[in-house]
C-alpha cells in the first residue's frame, strides 16, 4: 500500500504543477522563546512566521444557488501532501490537522485568508492532497 500512496502523491504533485501550481505562504505563530522574560509574562508582541506551501492551486468558489447575498467570498486551495508533510516534520507538528488548526492564515498575493476548513484526500488511509476552504477575515470584509 505504501507504493500506491507514493504514486498518488507523485501524481498529485504533477497534477498541481501541471495546472499552474504556485506557491502560497502559511502564516502560523512563531515558536515561543522560553528565555524571554517579557514573553513569559505575556508582554511581548506575538510573532508569526510564513512557511511556503508549493505546489498549490487555488480558485474562487462559486456561491451556491440560493445563497445569501452577503456571503463572504470563499476560495478553495488544493495543497500537495508533500508540502504539508515537509512542513509538519520541520515545524514538529503531530499532524496536518494540528498544523491547520494552529495556522493564522494562508497568504495569497499578500492577502491573508482565514482557513475555514481542511480536509484530506486519501488512498489507503494516507493523504496525497489537502483541500483548504478559505475566506477573507472579518477585517477585510468591510
Amino acid at each position: 500500500m505504501a507504493k500506491v500512496n507514493a504514486a498518488a502523491i507523485r501524481a498529485a504533485d504533477t497534477l498541481l504543477r501541471g495546472v499552474g501550481g504556485t506557491q502560497v505562504l502559511l502564516r502560523a505563530p512563531a515558536p515561543a522563546n522560553p528565555d524571554d522574560d517579557g514573553e513569559q509574562l505575556g508582554l511581548s508582541t506575538p510573532q508569526f512566521q510564513d512557511s511556503p506551501l508549493c505546489p498549490v492551486v487555488y480558485r474562487r468558489v462559486r456561491p451556491r444557488i440560493g445563497a445569501v447575498a452577503n456571503t463572504p467570498t470563499q476560495y478553495e486551495l488544493l495543497v500537495s501532501a508533500t508540502a504539508v508533510n515537509n512542513l509538519i516534520s520541520s515545524q514538529a507538528f503531530d499532524s496536518a490537522d494540528t498544523l491547520f488548526a494552529v495556522a493564522y492564515a494562508v497568504v495569497i498575493d499578500s492577502v491573508p485568508l482565514e482557513i475555514v476548513s481542511a480536509t484530506a484526500s486519501e488512498i489507503g488511509g494516507a493523504p496525497y492532497m489537502y483541500r483548504l476552504l478559505l475566506q477573507a477575515p472579518l477585517a477585510l470584509k468591510t
